[in-house]
């Protein structure tokens, strides 16, 4: 793929056209930040970065950007700019973007850029979104559903949350004509123009309140995906199943993992079947799903109804969701030692993520922690206890998990770690962090044995001890290989 000549390029349109020839601040210098520097320029606006840290500010600057420090602009008179694109992590309180609205000036998230843009046809014919949110299984959907339209031989790209920038896909030429777009909760709040071709909330739990405020605001944001030509909801989860109600979509369907209805998608004697877009239509054996169990099935029914939804034909949705096999840390098998079952799923980053973990197994030695970002454990912990044969915590939040399963799991042995046992202080971080992992992995592992499962399903957030929840994977993944078979059933 390259990307568009500016010279190639059409004028901005009326849309875009209070842009040209004026400043636009850039809040945050992160891999949104970055993408929307050419697409400024290619309007003939003028890009101004901020940004917190000072090693994001010297990299732009290196790259001949203006800059301007977060606390310059707070006490600055920001109507130089004629509008500030945010980055996705930036929350509605900072002070530069209440500076920026109490002084009248437009804010946008980058994803909102990128909607008027593609609707500008700056880089070409606008595109079909096909929008995927929920508090899990954002990613795997996302990757299901590029699968399926490549399988039908659309020019499509996996883009969003799930790493590229829309902004590059968008400039990529020749450009797709679908873009498979994985958005979070915080991309959706400051997005509110998208409307997309079709688009999902597979589910809603408790995470990022403390980013939103509460679970409604978090509800709401999600709801943003339903605003188009099709919505779609997991009628299984209560929550993403309400908003069908209010969903602004000219057209609401559902799918569940079970029998479904007429207008639904769902599950019938082992097949994938699609009752909302005709009669009865077989589109997959569940037994081709991966990962295999409910959640994986779950994210197959949505990827079909988005797919099913701009009339990809049912054998593609069938071939796409074969070839389709499952990311790394996302309950992804590690090895068996002595007759226990190592699995990673680092993704796990709530409680509603580890559920749907743990439930897949009947005896779990849980290893969890880090950052719950204000959800709460107890109604998981009730849940799972049964399936707990001991639980290995580390993190910020362990001695929230452990107080859970004091009340909810008593008879459940719990080995709590600080993050001082095994590195001193003149470690790095990435070094204490791999050797809490190390002695995680090594307790689990004694309190396993045959026919047991070690499961990483942290339910918490990784950026308290990890760089992300890859790095997070990684450790786990090399303490398991490291084990030798006297490590399993061995008392620590």
């Amino acid at each position: 793929m390259v990307e568009h000549s500016p010279r190639a390029l059409r004028s901005p349109g009326p849309m875009l056209e209070f842009l040209r020839g004026r400043d636009v601040l850039v809040a945050g210098w992160g891999v949104s930040g970055r993408s929307l520097i050419e697409p400024l320029r290619d309007i003939g606006a003028h890009p101004v970065v901020t940004d917190g840290g000072a090693k994001a500010l010297a990299e732009a600057a290196e790259l001949g950007l203006e800059i301007a420090t977060t606390v310059e602009l707070e006490h600055a008179d920001l109507t130089r700019f004629a509008l500030v694109i945010t980055s996705p992590g930036w929350r509605p309180d900072s002070p530069v973007l209440v500076s920026a609205v109490t002084e009248g000036i437009p804010v946008w998230g980058d994803v909102e850029f990128a909607w008027w843009v593609d609707q500008a046809r700056i880089y070409g014919p606008v595109r079909k979104w096909l929008v995927v949110t929920g508090t899990n299984g954002k990613t795997t959907t996302t990757q299901m559903t590029h699968s399926i339209l490549r399988a039908a031989g659309i020019a499509s790209v996996a883009c969003g949350n799930i790493g590229l920038p829309i902004l590059d896909a968008l400039r990529r030429n020749p450009g797709p004509q679908v873009l498979a777009v994985e958005l979070s909760s915080f991309q959706l709040h400051w997005a509110p123009s998208v409307r997309p071709e079709a688009g999902v909330v597979l589910n809603v739990a408790e995470d990022h309140l403390d980013w939103h405020g509460g679970l409604d605001a978090y509800a709401a944001a999600k709801a943003r995906a339903l605003t188009g030509r099709i919505g779609v909801v997991g009628l299984d989860d209560p929550v993403a199943g309400s908003l069908a109600r209010k969903a602004k979509a000219r057209r609401t369907v559902g799918f569940r993992v079970g029998v479904p209805a007429d207008g639904e998608l769902g599950v019938v004697d082992g097949k994938l079947l699609d009752r909302a877009f005709t009669k009865a239509a077989i589109l997959a054996e569940t037994s081709d799903i991966s990962p295999q169990g409910p959640a994986g099935i779950a994210d197959a029914l949505a990827a079909s109804a988005l797919t099913r939804a701009i009339d990809v034909a049912p054998q593609f949705v069938k071939e796409g969701l074969a070839e389709h096999k499952v990311g790394p840390h996302r309950t992804a098998f590690v090895r068996e030692l002595g007759g226990v079952d190592f699995i990673d799923d680092s993704k796990a980053t709530n409680p509603h993520a580890a559920r749907a973990s743990i439930l897949a197994h009947p005896h779990v030695v849980w290893v969890a922690g880090g950052l719950l970002k204000g959800a709460t454990v107890d109604d998981l912990v009730e849940e799972v206890a049964d399936r707990l044969v001991g639980a290995v915590l580390f993190g910020a939040d362990a001695p929230v998990i452990a107080a859970a399963l004091a009340r909810h799991a008593p008879e459940v042995p719990v080995i709590a770690l600080d993050p001082g046992d095994d590195a001193d202080m003149e470690s790095s971080r990435s070094q204490r962090a791999e050797a809490v992992m190390g002695r995680a992995v090594r307790a689990a592992a004694g309190m396993a044995r045959s026919g047991d499962t070690v499961l990483l399903a942290p339910a918490a957030a990784s950026l308290d001890m990890y760089d992300d929840y890859t790095h997070r994977g990684r450790c786990f993944v090399d303490a398991v290989t490291a084990l030798e078979d006297g490590d399993i059933g061995r008392a620590l």
